[in-house]
């Protein structure tokens, strides 16, 4: 631009020397240049007047580059510069396209990085990043893919020993070179041929290591460990262990969520058919509407579900529906209109599902929000895909959409007590509780809602043995924190029945047990470890003694003391 700018000494001045052809990438920039160049000198000129002239004679030929929002917002609006150009839109290529890209500049990284790149990566890297990276294009995505992991793999080989030995050589090539000098200068030509002889054999030990590094190669899995840690996805799921995993989903839920059997087999299944690929790839993953009362697991199954598919919790993002009670509160999940303050912030939901596409996505107690935040679900539902407020559109197609209710709860917490005095006949209890329930339902919310969710999944009140067992786990997670302070604790059953009868209650679910093992087991240890009553290395059984629960000292050898 510099260049083109020199010519012009006054007004209005004219290009006599511009011909040829020139190729411009980001065209906008070369139309603005001028414009930003020559602000303070006051000229009437930009890149656009300069190059119509010449342009319209054809006396010059340019080649420009842009994306389509720049197009618009510089080229389109000058229609008498537009008019000079012929569009060609050039679009993403297709998979097998892109393979064959990536094989033509191939040889370019194997030359840069040393090492080999076979067909079977190269096919990872595209058909990969199709499916994971969804905020870039074919074949740059591909490509950065091929590069990273290829740097990757060569610092991997790199260890202090192949640095040291590489420095080592070149100090030691160096001194042979300059000894070989000094016995020319002196005409020892017998010590010059003697150096010379061993330069090149330390030459020919530094082409095998070179050769032995460029046997390297990139493999499949390096594309895999690459993407796994860019999304945070596991990797087990870019690999052929997650069939395996779907199979036995139930059996691994089951583990980390107590007594809601019925639950997980329906999400199980559901996630099954999103997974292979049999429900529509637009869609997400699934969704779900989890109802029952407070309690029952409703979000320690989002939890699970978020370890299971996506390989930990922090993979589950929630949203307190009663904070988006208003109208406006649409504006928080997708961002400010231009001109409103937060506007540059983005969306608290299109921003997280941005930073981490593969998640669960939790609306907790969906009822309390807006109307018009419930309309916003349709799209989300429907199309997995929502705009945010800036024009960028946010792909939900590999989350998992779960949304919570308490609608119904008391239905289901009434039904439960009266229950069914034939245990044969808790299938009827259950189909008539879900029949109360959907009816209910229907009264809260419009049918295009309900309509697009995947499966309505009922949770039922849990019974004594499910809170025992339940009891049992979150004791376990006590003494799994106390055993990393040197000091094993085992509870007695006597314990753990004492804990079920006085912290369960129908109408909380199992929420109370743990606030009960706070106040009568943690507080309790908590006070012996300040007063330093027990030290690392003892052995704890906590049991129901005659003034409630206590700790016994070495209460695994003949002598018991109470602390």
């Amino acid at each position: 631009m510099n260049f083109l700018l020199s010519h012009i000494s006054y007004r209005y001045a004219k290009f006599d020397s511009l011909y040829g052809l020139l190729f411009r990438q980001k065209k906008y920039h070369f139309v603005t240049a001028c414009r930003t160049a020559h602000r303070r000198m006051v000229l009437p000129i930009d890149a656009a007047n300069i190059l119509k002239p010449q342009l319209a004679r054809g006396e010059l030929q340019l080649i420009g580059a842009t994306t389509f929002e720049e197009y618009r917002k510089h080229i389109e609006k000058d229609s008498a510069l537009e008019r000079r150009f012929q569009r060609v839109v050039i679009k993403e290529p297709n998979e097998q396209q892109a393979i064959e890209i990536l094989k033509g500049i191939r040889g370019r990284y194997e030359a840069h990085h040393h090492l080999s790149i076979p067909d079977e990566t190269l096919v990872s890297a595209v058909k990969l990043s199709s499916q994971y990276l969804n905020d870039r294009f074919l074949p740059d995505k591909a490509i950065d893919l091929i590069d990273e992991a290829a740097a990757c793999v060569k610092l991997r080989q790199l260890s202090d020993r192949a640095v040291n030995d590489a420095g080592h050589s070149a100090l030691r090539t160096s001194t042979l070179a300059n000894q070989r000098k000094d016995a020319l200068a002196r005409c020892d030509f017998e010590a010059a041929a003697r150096l010379q002889k061993e330069a090149a054999l330390l030459q020919e030990r530094g082409n095998s290591r070179m050769e032995a590094s460029e046997a390297l190669s990139v493999s499949p899995q390096d594309i895999a460990d690459l993407i796994a840690q860019r999304t945070g996805i596991a990797l087990s799921a870019l690999t052929g262990e997650e069939s395996k995993r779907l199979i036995g989903l139930e059996e691994r839920l089951s583990g980390m969520v107590v007594g809601q059997e019925q639950a997980i087999g329906a999400v199980s299944r559901a996630i099954r058919r999103g997974r292979v690929g049999l429900g529509d790839p637009n869609r997400p993953v699934g969704s779900f509407l989890f109802l029952g009362p407070t309690g029952v697991g409703k979000t320690e199954l989002c939890r699970a579900l978020s370890t299971v598919l996506f390989g930990s919790q922090e993979a589950m993002s929630r949203l307190d529906m009663s904070e988006y009670m208003e109208k406006q509160a649409v504006s928080k999940l997708i961002g400010s209109p231009p001109g409103y303050v937060g506007y540059d912030d983005g969306g608290q939901l299109t921003e997280q599902i941005r930073r981490r596409p593969y998640a669960v996505v939790l609306f907790d107690e969906v009822e309390k929000a807006h109307p018009d935040v419930l309309h916003l679900l349709l799209q989300l539902l429907e199309d997995g895909r929502l705009t945010d407020a800036q024009g960028r559109t946010c792909s939900f197609k590999n989350a998992v959409l779960i949304m919570t209710s308490n609608i119904g709860a008391r239905k289901i917490t009434d039904q439960s007590r009266l229950g069914f005095s034939d245990p044969d006949q808790s299938g009827n209890r259950d189909d008539s509780i879900r029949r109360d329930v959907m009816a209910e339902l229907r009264r809260s919310f419009k049918p295009e809602l309900l309509n697009r969710i995947d499966e309505i999944v009922v949770f039922h009140l849990l019974n004594h043995d499910q809170l025992t067992e339940i009891t049992r786990g979150l004791l376990a997670a006590v003494a799994r924190r106390m055993k990393a302070r040197g000091i094993q604790v085992e509870f007695d059953d006597s314990v753990i029945e004492r804990i079920v009868q006085t912290g369960s209650n129908s109408d909380y679910g199992a929420r109370p047990l743990r606030r009960r093992i706070q106040s009568e087991i943690e507080d309790l240890l908590a006070q012996q470890i300040l007063t330093q009553s027990i030290q690392p290395g003892d052995r704890l059984l906590c049991r129901l003694g005659e003034s409630g629960i206590e700790l016994c000292k070495n209460a695994f050898t003949s002598s018991s003391d109470v602390v």
